[in-house]
């Protein structure tokens, strides 16, 4: 399964890290394929918020996250993480990491094959 874990309270201007690590049969299985994050607002629908190919090199962000969110790798630990920082109030919802069906990254989540659990960030004063 994708493990996801990091979430939290936090206040606006806050930095978390989130982080998904592949374990039970998916472990070491993660390492060839994109990764990314999405996240779930409540009332909303899931939405993209990152994206990372299977080396690293590659990165795609949502427009209201990007300059404050980055997205890692380290496929010797079969872990990603999502380093948030400058958070804001609409940054409050529920996020997912996700193993893509392929090498590459992208922000559909048909390319998507497998979801992790999801963990709850909330930024409130």
């Amino acid at each position: 399964q994708l493990q996801a874990s990091g979430g939290g309270l936090a206040q606006p201007g806050d930095s978390l890290t989130l982080s998904c690590a592949a374990s039970g049969r998916y472990r070491g299985t993660i390492s060839n394929n994109g990764m990314g994050w999405f996240r779930q607002a409540p009332g909303k629908e899931r939405e993209f918020v990152a994206s990372i190919d299977w080396r690293g090199t590659l990165t795609d962000y949502a427009d209201s996250v990007k300059d404050r969110f980055t997205i890692s790798r380290d496929n010797a630990r079969n872990t990603v993480y999502l380093r948030m920082s400058s958070l804001k109030p609409e940054d409050t919802a529920i996020y997912y990491c996700a193993k893509g069906r392929s090498a590459a990254s992208g922000s559909r989540p048909d390319t998507y094959q497998s979801w992790g659990q999801g963990t709850l960030v909330t930024v409130s004063s």
